[in-house]
């Protein structure tokens, strides 16, 4: 996942932690070698294009509404076809009132039309005040959440890790995010809720409170499932 920064000043790009307190719940109550936290690429402005989910100051975040605001009086200028006007006209009212692209009620269909246009503010926009720089890795559990991303633990053994999937990815999908061999030779996969694992007090605990279930390939994943994977080699 990248995180792109519009007028955020005082974090250093790279790599950052997701300090998610779920992990470290975990980690207390199942032992392993090594704790490991999900991590988000954390990009400049120039980058902001292509990033997954953006952090903006509030300034940068109007700075954001005015560029796309441009860029749709200047598209709407050329005459473009009917049903791609009205989405136009739709989304350059929605800016015009200070709101972003992302939550101007768009379907998919009308999001297909303008998607070529690559308007920056369709892209989940998560306001930092400067609490939230100081504290950004914390605040990135936030950012994660609004991007429409969640996480999955492996625990046990050598590490107690968390993974980062989008919200609504399959079990095998998220086997990919370990190893690509895990997805190709997807059998099945142990889950166990997180709440249940908290509640029983360990994952041995809750196996043997009967609440690790076996899922198929189409189950699609929950956030901070505990997952242990079944594939072939």
């Amino acid at each position: 996942m990248k995180v792109g920064l519009v007028g955020v000043a005082g974090v250093p790009l790279g790599k950052h932690k997701v300090k998610d307190p779920r992990l470290d719940q975990a980690d207390k109550l199942v032992k392993a070698d090594n704790k490991t936290y999900a991590f988000v690429d954390v990009v400049g402005e120039e980058e902001a294009s292509t990033a997954d989910a953006i952090v903006a100051s509030p300034e940068g975040r109007f700075d954001l509404i005015e560029k796309d605001l441009e860029f749709a009086e200047t598209r709407l200028e050329r005459n473009p076809p009917a049903a791609e006007k009205a989405v136009l006209e739709r989304i350059k009212a929605h800016l015009e009132s200070e709101g972003v692209v992302a939550e101007a009620g768009l379907t998919p269909e009308e999001l297909h039309l303008i998607e070529s246009h690559a308007f920056v503010t369709a892209k989940p926009i998560v306001v930092a005040e400067a609490a939230d720089s100081a504290a950004f890795d914390d605040f990135l559990v936030r950012v994660v959440s609004a991007s429409g991303y969640i996480s999955f633990l492996t625990v046990g053994g050598s590490e107690n890790r968390a993974w980062l999937i989008r919200k609504g990815a399959t079990a095998q999908e998220a086997g990919g995010a370990i190893h690509t061999d895990i997805q190709k030779g997807f059998i099945r996969v142990e889950i166990i809720g997180y709440d249940d694992f908290v509640a029983a007090g360990g994952e041995t605990q809750a196996k043997h409170a009967n609440k690790m279930r076996v899922e198929t390939k189409s189950y699609v994943m929950q956030d901070y499932d505990l997952a242990n994977f079944r594939f072939k080699k």
